[in-house]
Formats: structure tokens, sequence, C-alpha cells
């Protein structure tokens, strides 16, 4: 179905080890978490908590898996604070990317998110900016854009659960306030679909922008749990809102036809924070894997 070296297949180390709730995974090693993500047939990841920062140390451990970083997450705080402090840090992350083979920059809003807290409601205290604040956001990723532009990559922004771009709608106007040539899309299927998005929809309408791919599945019946009992984000996780691809409610097979049949070349990265204790990391890893083979072809 997919062009001979279109796409990578990755997986995020959040199924192991969760970067936002410490004690899911603690026991997991940085070794085994890219090990098993190797030994299920993926050569790629993204950058947890637990990873090396020291780029010859972390080379070394995924080189010799055959494994590569396809990105990392940054948190922005362009509405609330002021951009010379995002800008500080986003070089940071940036230039450690660059150096480990990175061509894409994860970048989500975080002023104003509930998504850490863990008592706030994920639905019914989602954040919406101001006309200011939208402004600010727009010109701060045009300029963190260019930023990436300087070492030949791209920033890719995540919409997000519990965050003021998180809607069809939202999504939208932030594409449309910020320069195409400097502001990419990252596409994750769980997010939207669990918002109450339609990911076919927002696929084919920003196909040309979208430059990353994040492929998670969401359980129905637990979905319904956090909107009923008014759940916090962290407190879906812990139920299990998320699961890999093959193991929840979404069809991927549309999903897979259309960006098989685009102009995509990039990652393809599996992501699906789950609790380790529940569901077995290397077990999922290998689930994703057969279903992404299976449905994909890759």
């Amino acid at each position: 179905m997919f062009r001979k070296d279109a796409v990578k297949l990755g997986i995020a180390p959040i199924g192991w080890t969760n970067d936002d709730l410490p004690d899911l995974g603690k026991e997991n090693t940085f070794e085994q978490c890219i090990s098993e993500m190797a030994l299920a047939g993926f050569t790629g990841t993204e950058v947890g908590n637990k990873y090396p920062r020291d780029t010859k140390i972390l080379k070394k451990a995924l080189e010799l898996r055959n494994m590569e970083i396809a990105s990392a997450w940054f948190s922005a705080f362009l509405t609330t604070k002021p951009f010379e402090e995002t800008e500080k840090a986003f070089i940071r992350h940036r230039d450690f990317l660059h150096e480990m083979g990175a061509k894409v920059i994860v970048v989500s809003e975080q002023g104003h998110s509930v998504q850490g807290q863990m008592d706030t409601p994920v639905f019914d205290a989602k954040p919406h900016f101001t006309d200011e604040e939208w402004k600010r956001l727009a010109e701060g990723l045009d300029k963190l854009g260019e930023l990436a532009r300087e070492k030949r990559m791209k920033v890719v922004y995540h919409h997000h659960m519990g965050t003021g771009v998180q809607t069809t709608a939202e999504i939208g106007k932030l594409m449309d306030m910020t320069d195409e040539n400097l502001v990419f899309l990252l596409y994750d299927t769980g997010h939207l679909y669990l918002s109450g998005e339609d990911p076919v929809e927002i696929l084919k309408r920003y196909l040309p922008r979208i430059k990353h791919v994040h492929l998670k599945d969401v359980r129905d019946h637990v979905a319904a749990k956090v909107k009923e009992e008014k759940m916090s984000f962290l407190n879906g996780v812990r139920e299990g809102v998320f699961t890999v691809p093959g193991d929840g409610s979404i069809d991927f097979t549309g999903i897979f036809e259309i960006l098989a049949n685009s102009d995509y070349k990039g990652w393809l990265l599996v992501e699906a924070e789950q609790d380790p204790a529940k569901a077995n990391p290397f077990e999922y890893a290998l689930r994703a894997r057969r279903y992404i083979r299976e449905k994909a072809g890759i």
C-alpha cells in the first residue's frame, strides 16, 4: 500500500514509562524500552524522560538496536510568557534533536493547558484563547518555525486534549493564522477522536501540512466514563482511554489508504500512553506492529 521508503515506523516510550505520571512504568529502564521496541519491529522512537541527554551515549544505545530518534515533545508557553523564554528553551531542544538526526520538532502550546492537572476535568475545563493570545501563539510559532528552518528542520504542531488547540475549528484557525512554509501539523488520531473530531476529515483537509503522524487508538467505553465522571486527562490515561492501533474503536483502514496514496513522507509513530502494569508494553507493541502490517502492508 505505502510506497517503498516513504514512511518509517516508530513507537513512543510513553507506553513503557510515562513522563506525566512517573509512577507508571517507573520500574522500566531506558534499555528495556528501546530493546523491546526494536524486538517488536520498530526502527524509531521519540524521546522519553529516561533517555540519556548525552547524544553520544544515546546514539550508541540506539545504533546497537538499529533505532533512531524521530522527534521529541516541546512545551511552548507563547500565550502566557515572554517569547524569549520559549525561544531559549526551543533552541536547546532543536539543537539536541538536530544532533540526533531528527527532521521534525513536536511543539504544543501549554499556556492555560489542563492536560497535566490531576483533578481538572479535561472536557469541561478545556481552555480557550483570547484574540490576543491567538495572535501571540501564531506569531510565536512562525518564529519557532524560522528557528527550525535554520537547521533544515520543521515545527510540527501537536493539537492536544486539554489545550487551546484541540478541536477542528481551533486546528483550522491555527493553520490559517500561521505561515504554511514555517508551521506544519502533527496528526494525532487519538486526540482527534477523543475530542469528538473526525480524523479522516482533518487528514484530508490538512494533508499537505501534515509532516508527522501519531497513531493512537481510543477505547470508547473508557472515553464515555471520562466524560460522565468529569475525569482529568491524566486520570483518563490511568483508566486506559488510549491504546495501540487495532485495540480500540478507531477504524484505521481509511487513514492508512489516504496516507499511502498521498505524498506523505516521514514517521508513522505508535503512541499509546497506558499503565504498563495493565497493558504490557512489549505485548502491545507487538500487537500494534502486527496490526499495521496487516492493515497498511508495512
